[in-house]
């Protein structure tokens, strides 16, 4: 097949090509002029930005199957719109600050003052301070000490009182034996007197007499020897003892002499003596009588192993 058949079956060219072509680089000359205004906006303070929109050329149909052609009037494209440049907005200027006003002139000389009154000041607060804390302490140490002095005031209180009473008691049972004993001075000065005046007519005592009786009556002096040796004959004890000790012993008997009773007053310290003094008055059984031709109702007498 040659050339001229080919180009025979070939579709029919497309019209419009080179207007095609320079709407294209008009398009492109559009956007290299809008990216350098653009870097160049981008140092102000506000960022502006630019679109484009790119055509291209209108695509290509097949052709037709292998009949007559027919010739179709080529298509008319409309040129796309023209990309309107955005004017840039003026940068708004930033308000203006207001401007603070200047701090007052200081006087040195005044400022100085200043500090001084308020040093000052501080210092007598202190000092007032302090003097108040002392004064607090003072009157806190004088109360404590008040109310030690009044604890001691109110023990000493105690103590005299309790000493008081004490006092009282013992001068109470002083008085009281000093009564006594003067109630029973006066009732044996009493009971002497009277005795005095019932036995004044007939006694028989001398002038230093103190008895009340007519006559004095009682064992003889030597009564008591005789009441010895009517008992001693019947003691049976022949054991030895250290020393001589002596054994009370009260015996009571009838008017006619005979032993009623007898009874050991103080023991010899010897219990075998003090047995064999027991069972001799058992032993004598009756007394004899005094000088007077009387017998003492009650006797005391005593023993002792060596007499």
């Amino acid at each position: 097949m040659n050339a001229s058949t080919h180009m025979e079956f070939a579709p029919p060219p497309t019209g419009g090509w080179g207007r095609s072509m320079s709407f294209a680089l008009f398009m492109h000359f559009l956007l290299l002029a809008a990216l350098t205004w653009g870097v160049q906006w981008k140092t102000q303070p506000n960022t502006l930005s630019a679109s484009a929109e790119l055509w291209s050329t209108v695509p290509l149909e097949a052709a037709p199957a292998a009949n007559e052609p027919e010739v179709t009037p080529p298509q008319t494209v409309p040129p796309p719109e023209p990309v309107k440049a955005v004017e840039p907005q003026p940068e708004p200027k930033p308000e203006p600050k207001p401007t603070p006003p200047a701090p007052p002139k200081v006087d040195a000389v005044a400022e100085r003052e200043a500090a001084d009154i308020a040093l000052k000041k501080e210092k007598e607060k202190k000092l007032l301070e302090k003097k108040e804390a002392e004064l607090e302490k003072k009157k806190k140490l004088e109360k404590d000490k008040l109310e030690k002095e009044k604890a001691k005031e109110l023990e000493k209180k105690k103590k005299e009182e309790v000493l008081k009473k004490e006092v009282a008691t013992a001068k109470a049972k002083e008085d009281a034996k000093k009564a006594a004993a003067e109630e029973k001075r006066t009732e044996a000065l009493r009971n002497e007197n009277l005795k005095r005046m019932q036995g004044m007519a007939g006694a028989s005592g001398d002038d230093n007499a103190q008895g009340s009786a007519l006559k004095s009556a009682g064992p003889s002096a030597g009564y008591a020897g005789r009441i010895r040796a009517r008992i001693k004959p019947n003691i049976t004890f022949t054991e030895d003892v250290a020393g001589n000790p002596k054994a009370e012993v009260e015996v009571r008997t009838s008017p006619d002499g005979t032993i009623i009773s007898r009874k050991l007053l103080s023991s010899s310290g010897n219990k075998a003596w003090d047995e064999a003094v027991l069972k001799a008055i058992d032993k004598t059984a009756t007394l004899p009588r005094d000088e007077d031709g009387r017998v003492p109702p009650v006797l005391e007498i005593s023993f002792r192993p060596k007499d």
